[in-house]
């Protein structure tokens, strides 16, 4: 399985609204976005590589996997 690196913020957006989640807000430079279903909103920082640990924190709170998060990666 490949390692998750680091990307653009706008791909990271790609792969969560293709899973559904919604655009609530922006605040500062952080993007939050939203689903039913999910506990938390997703704060998506704009930066020009976001981080890994950022990355798989935003997964857990999404509840993606780690396949599924390949799978939108490839189509984002």
């Amino acid at each position: 399985m490949p390692k998750i690196v680091a990307i653009g913020y706008e791909r990271l957006v790609c792969i969560f609204k293709k899973e559904g989640f919604e655009y609530q807000r922006t605040r500062g430079d952080h993007l939050v976005y939203s689903k039913s279903g999910c506990l938390r909103p997703l704060v998506i920082p704009m930066y020009s590589a976001v981080p890994v640990f950022i990355i798989k924190n935003l997964l857990r709170t999404a509840q993606v996997s780690r396949d599924r998060y390949f799978e939108l990666f490839t189509d984002c």
